[in-house]
């Protein structure tokens, strides 16, 4: 177990030496040495992106690689602080540590909860908790939902946080009604040739989508991946049924391609 952990101590202080002879102001790399924060933080959602694509596609060696890429950020980041005499490496993970403690006192403490949903529940209460401590200046209900998130998960996360003080459709008809007034909207924009109104009405048809996820439990952002794979799927078999006669989707009719389309999701479902 010392081994262990002395490698782990020995691989983590060598990554922070790494990091701070990078930033070496006049031996380190001219790229790394003129970036910052808002530079950086592109990158570092990038890096969590590979993370996920590579668990999606079951390729542990990828996940071995990328989980590094984005231990990376961390160091990249906490090294500008560092320089900025904001907090280091060290403070990052300690302050992690601390946190995970204090939102586990099942594990951690006396607290006991019998399911999975009242681990969550008191998560969640322990969240807002902390949120209050650190957004004294707005006591909005969504203070705290991240502008850069993806925007369906951004859409979820309002409006979850709406419905914890009772801002919420009651039931799913009332979704359904929604979005279909929605849709007319939309329809209605379309015919005024309007494209800042269709935009917008584009817009509040996606966030009763975002909302008709939620209320039915999937994940909107997991859900909409699931159909862009699908849809990939779909269109390359398309592809390789035109190659396999020698043409192009460009020399096929949108007739031919439908037509091959169906016969691929009847094939997936095992109905050819």
């Amino acid at each position: 177990m010392t081994n262990k952990s002395d490698k782990l101590q020995k691989a983590i202080e060598k990554q922070i030496e790494i990091m701070a002879a990078l930033r070496h102001p006049e031996k380190g790399c001219p790229w790394d040495i003129e970036q910052d924060f808002d530079t950086i933080a592109p990158y570092t959602i990038e890096e969590a992106y590979e993370v996920y694509d590579a668990i999606l596609h079951r390729d542990y060696a990828a996940l071995k690689e990328e989980l590094g890429d984005l231990v990376f950020q961390v160091a990249f980041h906490a090294r500008m602080a560092e320089e900025a005499q904001m907090f280091d490496f060290t403070d990052v993970i300690e302050t992690l540590n601390e946190k995970m403690v204090r939102r586990h006192p099942h594990v951690f403490g006396d607290v006991e909860f019998a399911t999975p949903t009242e681990v969550l529940g008191n998560w969640e209460k322990l969240k807002a908790k902390e949120r209050e401590d650190k957004i004294k200046h707005d006591d909005s209900t969504l203070a705290g939902v991240a502008l850069p998130l993806p925007a369906l998960s951004r859409a979820e996360k309002l409006s979850k946080r709406a419905a914890r003080v009772g801002f919420d459709w009651a039931n799913i008809d009332d979704v359904f009604a929604k979005l279909e007034e929605e849709l007319t909207e939309t329809r209605e924009a379309i015919a005024e040739n309007d494209t800042n109104h269709i935009e917008e009405e584009i817009g509040d048809v996606l966030f009763v989508l975002v909302n008709l996820a939620r209320k039915l439990k999937i994940d909107p952002e997991k859900a909409l991946r699931g159909a862009n794979t699908k849809f990939e799927r779909r269109f390359r078999a398309v592809e390789q049924s035109l190659k396999s006669q020698g043409r192009t989707p460009n020399e096929a009719s949108l007739d031919e391609m439908e037509a091959l389309w169906v016969n691929a999701k009847l094939s997936e479902r095992g109905e050819v």
